[in-house]
């Protein structure tokens, strides 16, 4: 064989080790990338969701259905006594009615004005208060209000402080609903209350672990 048949063939073996070793190392890169273990990603811890208690409703009405409802409650609350009053809702808040003094009754009037407070109860500050003809100061009729007037546990006079504490939050409710005061705007006859639902209630299981 001549020297440069010799040499084709030396080349010839060059390229095809060359090729066979570039093969070798595609093939071993490929397993490699196959087998490679791979690190599982940073998850965040999942947050166990608890199920709500309770749901919350607005209702809006207006100042003639609260003065009917009102005004039921207090028919109720004074059936077995002899003293009458109820709630005219106006611009503000309007309470008329009577109370003994000297063997007779006397017409009271007061009117006073709704201030809603951040937990849902409302405060009734006295604008203007009268006790028939008797000139007597604005406590002094308050407190003859609060001392003869049947009320309600929730309902607290201050006469200090010349205003009616009206804890709607605490009303004894045979739902076991509870009711709170969103909003109250006489003069818009915009009147807003939270009805907080509990499931339990209506017989539904809520979150055990809350």
């Amino acid at each position: 064989m001549t020297e440069q048949g010799e040499g084709k063939k030396n080349k010839w073996k060059q390229w095809f080790f060359t090729l066979l070793a570039f093969n070798i190392i595609v093939l071993f890169s490929l397993v490699v990338l196959i087998y490679w273990p791979v690190s599982a990603p940073d998850l965040p811890e999942q947050q166990s969701v608890q199920k709500p208690e309770s749901s919350e409703f607005i209702i809006r009405t207006t100042k003639n259905n609260l003065t009917d409802l009102v005004n039921a409650y207090l028919d109720e609350l004074l059936k077995n006594s002899k003293h009458q009053y109820q709630v005219v809702l106006e611009d503000d808040v309007h309470l008329v009615g009577e109370l003994p003094a000297f063997s007779t009754t006397v017409p009271v009037s007061i009117r006073l004005e709704p201030i809603v407070q951040e937990n849902g109860d409302v405060i009734l500050k006295q604008k203007n208060i009268s006790l028939g003809l008797l000139e007597l100061p604005n406590q002094k009729i308050m407190g003859y209000m609060n001392k003869y007037l049947p009320l309600p546990e929730w309902v607290v006079i201050n006469a200090k402080e010349e205003e009616i504490y009206v804890a709607v939050t605490e009303m004894d409710i045979r739902s076991n609903f509870e009711v709170s005061v969103e909003h109250i705007d006489l003069g818009a006859n915009h009147l807003a209350f939270k009805l907080n639902v509990p499931y339990e209630t209506l017989g539904i299981e809520g979150d055990s672990n809350k």
